[in-house]
């Protein structure tokens, strides 16, 4: 994989990662979302209104897009586990910005997962 597919999978995932912080962003003020089909127009037009859920959705558009263009140059098999960097990157982000646990276990699995990814890069 040469450093332009790499930097085009770099930068998908880190789209991803965003769009899922913005997500998350999105709702914590709203807090947990019930099933129920009854009152879910209120909190329909609460998240619309929301601008984190724009960033997230207008991420996630452009990292499809980014995807696409690295998936033309790297094989699937390749590309598709870098998604785990996005593990990394969102527990990292997560913790800092939400003030979300990051014990000792997910250090761990993150290291796990950083392994993974150096030892599939090299492949």
């Amino acid at each position: 994989m040469n450093l332009s597919s790499f930097g085009l999978i770099l930068t998908g995932v880190l789209l991803n990662a965003v769009a899922q912080l913005a997500l998350k962003a999105s709702v914590r003020d709203i807090g947990e979302i019930g099933l129920a089909l009854a009152g879910s127009g209120g909190v329909a037009l609460r998240l619309l209104a929301e601008p984190w859920l724009w960033v997230g959705l207008f991420c996630y558009g452009i990292s499809v897009v980014i995807w696409i263009l690295a998936l033309s140059r790297v094989d699937v098999s390749i590309a598709y586990p870098m998604l785990s960097i996005g593990y990394v990157v969102n527990a990292i982000a997560a913790w800092a910005w939400f003030g979300e646990a990051l014990t000792l276990m997910r250090l761990g699995g993150i290291g796990i997962i950083v392994l993974g990814v150096f030892v599939l890069a090299r492949s």
